[in-house]
């Protein structure tokens, strides 16, 4: 049982890696549009103010042409395509973020469940229980979570949100639907754990969640960032750092618990 117990406390180590907390400020990429337009509007007027500054003020001689100066419109647009190429690059880099984690993490769950599985099936042999029941259901879990929870390319899928615009919106479907569905499952799970161990004469409360992650509705949230004219696309993203957020908090509390719990079972 000791190498049972050995893979969940690997698997639970593994959540350094996998189970990445974005700050929230990465809303701030929603100001990029409108940095572009005051930047855009900026070289515009200073074109217009060159233009005018180098105009002379009696008529040229004839044969000779007013002369405009270019250089301060070239700079200006050199320096909007240079940062319309930093905010592409933060974009990539946004939404590979959030792919990659929601990957890692659904990938490392399964670990979990299938090392918590085998862990349960030796404490229920070695004290001799039937808790064939509970393991089914838990297997089942484990096989539904496979099926479901594949993995989404976030190199793809962050090449095509940065550049086509409802690629973006379909990352959003799948991010807020993913965890949503993650996290109900995932409560199934630990509940069939509690009662297993339970009837092997292990005390094990799962921790009330302080905050569910609520099935949010993609219709909704798009209509509104359609009349918002994409005001509520900020509040839209926050909700994709928050909830993954917030569900990793939870995971520490209640993946310390049980391996503490299975700990004290072995010793």
């Amino acid at each position: 049982m000791s190498v049972e117990i050995e893979n969940v406390r690997k698997d639970v180590r593994m959540r350094v890696e996998t189970d990445s907390v974005m700050s929230t400020a990465w809303i701030l990429v929603y100001l990029i549009p409108i940095i572009l337009a005051i930047l855009y509007v900026s070289v515009v007027i200073v074109a217009v103010i060159s233009t005018i500054a180098t105009l002379p003020t009696t008529p040229p001689p004839p044969g000779e042409e007013i002369t405009i100066q270019f250089v301060p419109i070239i700079l200006g647009i050199g320096f909007i395509l240079l940062f319309a190429i930093i905010s592409l690059i933060v974009y990539l880099i946004l939404y590979y973020k959030l792919v990659r984690r929601r990957n890692t993490h659904f990938k490392r769950q399964i670990f979990l469940f299938e090392d918590i599985v085998a862990t349960v099936k030796a404490i229920a042999a070695k004290k001799e229980v039937d808790v064939e029941v509970g393991l089914a259901s838990c297997e089942r879990t484990v096989r539904e979570t496979k099926a479901e929870e594949t993995e989404k390319s976030a190199v793809l899928w962050a090449i095509l949100s940065a550049i086509i615009f409802l690629a973006g919106w379909y990352v959003y479907y799948f991010l807020m639907k993913d965890f949503y569905k993650h996290e109900r499952r995932e409560d199934g799970f630990w509940e069939d754990t509690s009662r297993i161990l339970d009837k092997c004469g292990i005390k094990f409360s799962v921790p009330r969640r302080m905050e569910m992650l609520p099935d949010r509705s993609f219709v909704l949230y798009l209509i509104l960032n359609i009349i918002t004219l994409g005001l509520f696309g900020i509040y839209w993203l926050y909700v994709l750092l928050k909830d993954p957020n917030q569900h990793f908090r939870y995971h520490i509390q209640i993946e310390d618990q049980l391996l503490t719990t299975l700990e004290s079972v072995a010793i």
